[in-house]
């Protein structure tokens, strides 16, 4: 049982000197005080699930949007693609302004890069071959004429072992490698040009100092090349050469076996030769590869589906955001919201509008995108296959652009800008979802001013019953001590 002090003491607990059960009056009290703020956080969920809406909202038009720009964008309706008849011959790869048609590919010759090998094999790749200067010279031969563009001198020491005279070379940027092979006779170097083409020969001079000390010192002359012959150090493996094709009889070259700048938005690799020659003398026999170049309806029928996907996920999502259901009794999270609304209604009448741009496609629906009973979009393929062998009157129903009338803008292009719209820094969608914010710390605010005065609306009831205690245990012993008094001079008389 709790007890209290005299008199003139404190309470021990809150009620004991009133008798009354002050805890659960003022607990009860506080409550009621801080309902408000029940309803607060009960509001401020709803505006959290606002926000959350608008934010799939949002990434659901950017996805739109993207999908638009794709249409929007020219390149997609210049996309080609390519076949050849024989892709180990010739592949083509095709991008933007790549003209449709057949091609008639030749190839005579392989780029290929200039490799020598030596004609010593050492006992090991440790051996060594004296001392002296490499000098590689890197160039254009012309018969047997080298033309240097490029000089390299590299210092090779007595006790430089192959291995290291290999590195040395590799280590120089002389624009040849080296590499060692071995052999049943030993280990050879083998030097190559890093890059192929007939601008890519090289000869190697050297400079002997002998230094004869090592009973493997063959003598660095071993690695001489001169394509002019009396150096019998090497032998040349094989020889630099561009790459040499026709294309519809138009003879080019290239230092690779890739060719990029011969014809416009194609690029093609040549793999192997289409000549052969036999007989005596030689006839040369030419079987060409054909390589096709259409246009590629697959890619551009894949972004217009991925348009018409987009565009109905954001409109179902719109939907069942702003609807009430009659069967649940529940309304969407953005039931009656006007900026909600007001995104689903343009959207709607920018996909139902009529275009001029082409007088054989003014809706979607004419190139085979239909707008179903709920707002979402469908691709008829057949319809779109067909559409698409009209493939400039599709454009300018998806593409167009006029900088003097929007209303002749293409679907894709109008969509686009209502995207951009809607997603700007003072677009409809992002400043509803700053004003959902604001009242969200506006609220969090409220609540926090709500929750200090109910702090202090406790503290002031509980001292008021502690001092009611306090006053009711001064009275409860005055009372006793009176009666007291009283009994004991009733029993005096």
């Amino acid at each position: 049982m709790t007890s209290t002090s005299s008199t003139s003491g404190t309470i021990s607990s809150l009620g004991v000197g009133s008798g009354l059960d002050a805890n659960a009056i003022v607990t009860k009290l506080v409550a009621l005080e801080r309902q408000p703020i029940t309803t607060l956080q009960t509001e401020a969920d709803k505006i959290q699930s606002k926000i959350s809406a608008f934010g799939q909202v949002q990434s659901n038009l950017s996805t739109l949007r993207d999908a638009a720009q794709k249409l929007a964008n020219p390149d997609i309706w210049y996309s080609t693609t390519s076949s050849s008849s024989d892709s180990n011959v010739v592949s083509f790869t095709t991008s933007s302004g790549a003209a449709t048609g057949s091609y008639s590919v030749s190839v005579s010759s392989l780029a290929s890069s200039q490799s020598v090998v030596t004609n010593t094999a050492l006992a090991s790749s440790t051996s060594t071959l004296g001392s002296g200067t490499l000098t590689i010279d890197l160039g254009t031969l012309s018969g047997s004429t080298l033309t240097s563009s490029k000089t390299t001198n590299i210092s090779i020491a007595s006790s430089d072992t192959l291995e290291a005279i290999r590195d040395k070379i590799n280590d120089a940027a002389a624009g040849v490698t080296a590499s060692i092979v071995k052999d049943s006779k030993g280990a050879r170097l083998v030097m190559t040009s890093s890059a192929s083409g007939a601008a890519n020969a090289f000869k190697v001079s050297v400079n002997d100092t002998g230094d004869g000390n090592n009973t493997d010192d063959a003598g660095l002359s071993a690695l001489a090349y001169d394509p002019a012959g009396g150096t019998p150090g090497t032998t040349l493996a094989k020889s630099a050469a561009d790459a040499a094709a026709s294309v519809n009889g138009v003879n080019v070259t290239s230092s690779t076996n890739q060719f990029s700048d011969v014809l416009t938005g194609i690029s093609f690799t040549v793999g192997k030769l289409t000549t052969t020659s036999s007989g005596t003398p030689p006839v040369v026999t030419d079987n060409p590869a054909t390589v096709t170049v259409k246009q590629d309806n697959d890619t551009i029928s894949k972004a217009i589906s991925d348009f018409a996907g987009a565009y109905s996920s954001l409109v179902t999502l719109l939907r069942t955001n702003t609807k009430y259901d009659d069967s649940t009794k529940t309304a969407g999270t953005l039931q009656g919201d006007s900026t909600a609304v007001g995104v689903l209604n343009q959207l709607r009448a920018t996909i139902g509008s009529t275009s001029g741009n082409s007088s054989v496609f003014t809706t979607l629906s004419s190139a085979g995108v239909t707008v179903q009973s709920d707002g979402t979009l469908v691709v008829n393929s057949t319809k779109l296959t067909n559409a698409l062998g009209k493939l400039s009157e599709v454009k300018k129903l998806f593409s167009n652009a006029n900088l003097s009338d929007s209303s002749k803008d293409g679907i894709a292009t109008k969509l686009r800008t209502l995207g951009d719209n809607l997603l700007g820094f003072e677009g409809a969608l992002t400043t509803r979802t700053a004003g959902l914010k604001t009242s969200v710390s506006n609220n969090q605010k409220r609540q926090d001013e709500l929750d200090a005065r109910a702090t202090l609306y406790e503290k002031r009831l509980r001292a008021q019953y502690t001092a009611l205690d306090q006053t009711m245990a001064n009275i409860s012993g005055q009372s006793s001590y009176v009666t007291q008094m009283i009994t004991n001079w009733n029993k005096s008389s």
